[in-house]
This record gives C-alpha cells, sequence and structure tokens, in this order.
C-alpha cells in the first residue's frame, strides 16, 4: 500500500538510492526533494542544474516537477518536457536505453514547443541515444539549460 498525506494523497517515503530507485524502509537513501516542493522558475534552474552537476538526475526531475505542479498554465508543457528529459537521463543511468529514448523523444518535443533557450535542450536531448554515456549526456543536457 502506498504511504498517504493526511489528505489521502499519494506520498512515497521510502528512500531512494542516487538512481531513484525505492530502497527498503529503514535502509539510508539519498536526500528527497520534498513533496511539496513549489519553486519559482529560478529557483527550479538553479536547484536542477545543482542536481544535474551532482549526478543526480532522478533529483533534478523531482525539482522540475515539482514546479510543473504549481506553474502557470503557459509553463508547464516546458517543466513536464525538462522533468521527462531528467527521467530520460535517470534510465540511461540505470542501463534502460530504449526507457531513456522514449522519455527523450517526448520531453524535447515539450522543451522546444516552449522556444527560446529550452530549443537547445530539446535538440540536445533528440540527439542522444540509447547508448549514450550517462555521465556525458548529463554533461550535454546541463550545459544546454538555461541558468
Amino acid at each position: 500500500m502506498r504511504d498517504r498525506d493526511p489528505e489521502g494523497r499519494p506520498r512515497s517515503a521510502r528512500p531512494r538510492d542516487a538512481y531513484g530507485r525505492p530502497l527498503p524502509y529503514g535502509e539510508p537513501g539519498v536526500p528527497r526533494v520534498p513533496d511539496d516542493y513549489a519553486p519559482t522558475m529560478e529557483q527550479a534552474l538553479t536547484d536542477g542544474r545543482r542536481f544535474l552537476s551532482e549526478g543526480l538526475p532522478f533529483n533534478a526531475h523531482e525539482v522540475f516537477e515539482g514546479r510543473w505542479k504549481c506553474a502557470p498554465e503557459e509553463e508547464r508543457e516546458l517543466w513536464q518536457g525538462l522533468a521527462q528529459i531528467c527521467v530520460g537521463l535517470t534510465h540511461l543511468q540505470r542501463g534502460n536505453g530504449r526507457g531513456a529514448m522514449t522519455l527523450f523523444s517526448r520531453g524535447a518535443a515539450k522543451a522546444q514547443g516552449y522556444g527560446g533557450a529550452y530549443d537547445a535542450v530539446g535538440k540536445a536531448a533528440s540527439g542522444l541515444s540509447q547508448d549514450s554515456d550517462p555521465d556525458e549526456a548529463i554533461a550535454l543536457i546541463l550545459a544546454r539549460l538555461p541558468s
């Protein structure tokens, strides 16, 4: 059964490893982004960049997902796309190249649809392959992500 908050919404209290995989209760895990994290655009970009630079794209995904949930309607596709790209990077780290490609495709389309500097992020994600080196892929996306 899933953990739930006092309002009955699903929450995951299980610790996770650096690749976002759930660990057994009581095991030490990496620090998590709080479920109620609601950053500004600037804070999301700062935190997302920090997690990517630390090799933690799953955490960056949680940051971008937090922004997606609280962003104005006209920004939501962007944040969802960035979150999907970061999950794709996580799949590369886990050795799931096919899953990574699916998420890169979805995320790239949404990021590119937002235009501007995010077009470069989407193009970078579209250029990755299922055999891309995870660390190099993370560095590529980080280099294109606006600061």
